[in-house]
């Protein structure tokens, strides 16, 4: 039995047991009356008095069921017409809310739980998206030095090294390409560690002297390999620490100097590297000599997937994850990075941490 049936009969019984009870009352009395006194006259006005009640109270019952009948069924029809939305997969619409009572707190509810449902599918496709996209740059990436390794096997097979020259160049190329795809295996691994809030840090004191001068020693040898100019400034006094991952911190350099190579367009390449002390922090600053970044990009560098070389046709690849993952490991601690460029003259990245100060122990602010 649906609702409004129910409210039908409803007004049946509000009217009925009503005119029931004032009919055997009504009966009752005028048997209970002398012959005298119930005239025609007394018989008319009583009928009529029971006429009045009766009309006013079908007008009354009707107008209580009127008004439940509005504010029950029309919710509940636009709650049933959001839920054949939400079935047909349509989330672009708005649940009306008309009242203030439970049925509209319901309304409210409801609409809640769909701009939720839309954000979450709206994420998802987002998500999804940007999945197929690293695996599509991925995929890019790994092929060309996959092709370059098979190419230079087949080379070493059939003999076209005859030298020994020539097969040491073809062996260091093979080991350079195998290099490349070990790397954007390893950021693969680490993307999805980032996905899931699950990176490995080990966070301990590091002395940012020695630390940063071991790091460009060997970040110079590679450098030296891709035939880049390096230079490198280190103003922060000897006995300055931080708290941080040594081991993601070279991450962090690795992933926006390689940025740096991938996109340098000028025949002297140069990168120049600069610690210094601002305060209570210590900020690195990376420079180089490249294309530089359009100023619409600029905010969208640090951005998951995001790519300024839209076109896969360029040689220069790219996850596009790997600035992402500098941006989240410098959040993960505490410190922020940023970037200032200028098109056609070069890029300078930068990243704060701040220092390790050891809180001296005022004895007598404790409590025995």
């Amino acid at each position: 039995m649906n609702l409004k049936t129910k409210l039908i009969i409803t007004f049946g019984v509000v009217i009925a047991v009503p005119l029931f009870l004032i009919t055997i009352v009504f009966i009752g009395f005028m048997s209970m009356q002398p012959a005298e006194v119930v005239t025609p006259q007394t018989k008319e006005f009583l009928g009529e008095m029971l006429m009045s009640v009766l009309l006013i109270m079908a007008m009354t019952s009707s107008f209580l069921i009127v008004w439940i009948y509005r504010s029950i069924l029309n919710p509940i029809e636009t709650l049933k017409k959001a839920t054949r939305n939400i079935r047909d997969g349509n989330l672009d619409f708005e649940v009306e809310i008309e009242d203030n009572d439970e049925i509209g707190e319901l309304c409210a509810d409801f609409e809640e739980m769909r701009i939720r449902l839309k954000e979450s599918t709206e994420e998802k496709v987002v998500f999804d998206s940007q999945n197929r996209e690293l695996i599509s740059n991925i995929s890019h990436d790994l092929k060309t030095p996959i092709t370059a390794v098979k190419g230079y096997v087949e080379g070493l097979l059939d003999g076209v090294a005859d030298t020994p020259e020539k097969q040491e160049k073809y062996l260091r190329t093979i080991y350079t390409k195998a290099n490349e795809m070990d790397r954007l295996i390893n950021e693969l691994s680490f993307y999805s560690k980032i996905d899931t809030n699950r990176i490995p840090y080990a966070f301990n004191k590091i002395n940012v002297r020695e630390y940063f001068d071991d790091c460009i020693e060997d970040l110079g040898l590679e450098l030296q390999q891709e035939q880049v100019a390096l230079t490198y400034h280190n103003q922060v006094a000897t006995d300055v620490m931080v708290i941080a991952d040594a081991e993601q911190m070279k991450r962090v350099i690795n992933n926006i100097v390689g940025n740096s190579i991938k996109y340098m367009d000028k025949p002297d390449k140069c990168i120049d590297i600069r610690v210094l002390d601002v305060g209570d922090f210590v900020q690195v600053e990376i420079e180089d000599n490249g294309r530089g970044i359009a100023a619409k990009d600029l905010p969208c560098i640090f951005d998951r997937f995001y790519r300024t070389d839209t076109s896969r046709n360029s040689s220069k690849g790219g996850s596009g994850i790997g600035l992402s993952i500098v941006h989240k490991i410098m959040e993960d601690h505490g410190g922020k990075v940023w970037a200032t460029s200028k098109e056609h003259i070069g890029t300078t990245m930068c990243f704060v941490l701040r220092k390790y100060q050891e809180v001296p122990l005022n004895e007598q602010n404790i409590d025995n």
